[in-house]
């Protein structure tokens, strides 16, 4: 209670005290295999937030969006609940159920949805061809096994027919540093400044790209959402600065702060904030966001006919590049 108590006096959501089965599912999270119905969720003015759902998974099959605020899990108010004590509740044995109260700006009153929990298993990268000469990226996360399966898929392009290259980070809720660092390497040249580190003190890290540069010449396109958060803003805040690549789609998330986890006795822990990230050219991302260049929206009809005008308008845009 003491600990709880000092943590959330800082008065930062994202510095949180995890107890030990907590502290246990947070490991899981970031290896990237878990229990549940499939989203990202954050804290936002206060407000538990979806962040993003993850694709085939039972939130996005259900229809869950980027910015759905959730009011209530099963019969608890979310009104005061921490990101860690709602996960908790929200994830639970494969094949049980869960309700959440959901609102959404376009929605005259609340709305109850009830989905099925699975093993979650999240894909990192996928790609394919879009018409004559386009390779379409979709990035999920950025956890452990992102640079390897990024790797292997920017190795299939260059071999394929592709010439141009459309990166779709929407919905992707980032995860670790050091791998946006690492993609951002494979678009830019060795040494460009991928996202600046800034501390209390006023102290500050540079990370810049190591040598790669194998999908620099490509023209590119990155796709983003109010969904694309944390290492998703880092790449496309560096892609911009640094090479003036066109953002299509909707303002990021603004998820722009570095926490570090402190291990403490009984296998609990204490994820802190230590630092705020900016772009290249000294943008905050935290509680800003990354800003598209064309500003397209998808609507709830958007979504029941399946259609993207987001992706539509990059394939149309990237004819010209």
């Amino acid at each position: 209670g003491a600990i709880n108590g000092l943590v959330n006096a800082v008065g930062d959501p994202y510095t949180v005290f995890l107890k030990p089965k907590e502290s246990e599912e947070f490991a899981q999270q970031i290896s990237g295999s878990f229990g549940g119905i499939g989203i990202e969720i954050g804290l936002r003015k206060n407000i538990l937030t979806v962040i993003a759902p993850i694709k085939n998974t039972p939130a996005a099959r259900a229809g869950l969006l980027a910015g759905d605020k959730i009011l209530k899990i099963g019969d608890k108010s979310t009104e005061g609940m921490k990101v860690e004590e709602a996960v908790g509740l929200i994830r639970g044995p494969k094949g049980t159920k869960v309700t959440l109260i959901i609102t959404r700006d376009g929605l005259e009153k609340a709305k109850e949805i009830t989905m099925t929990r699975d093993t979650i298993k999240i894909p990192a990268v996928d790609w394919k061809m879009l018409d004559e000469n386009v390779a379409y990226v979709e990035m999920f996360v950025f956890k452990k096994i992102v640079d390897e399966e990024f790797k292997k898929a920017a190795e299939e392009i260059v071999k394929s027919r592709a010439t141009k290259i459309i990166l779709d980070v929407r919905n992707n809720p980032g995860g670790l540093l050091d791998s946006s660092v690492n993609i951002a390497g494979y678009f830019l040249d060795s040494g460009k400044i991928v996202t600046i580190e800034k501390f209390g003190d006023g102290k500050e890290n540079q990370f810049r790209t190591q040598p790669n540069g194998l999908l620099k010449n490509y023209p590119l396109i990155v796709l983003i959402n109010k969904g694309s958060a944390s290492a998703s803003e880092i790449l496309a805040g560096a892609l911009k600065d640094n090479r003036g690549v066109l953002l299509v789609g909707e303002t990021s998330f603004g998820k722009g702060s570095v926490q570090e986890v402190d291990e403490l006795p009984k296998k609990a822990s204490v994820k802190i904030t230590i630092a705020k990230w900016f772009t290249p050219k000294d943008v905050s991302i935290n509680e800003n966001g990354i800003k598209p260049d064309v500003e397209i929206k998808i609507s709830e009809e958007d979504v029941k006919n399946e259609k993207d005008p987001q992706l539509d308008k990059a394939r149309e845009l990237i004819k010209n590049l």
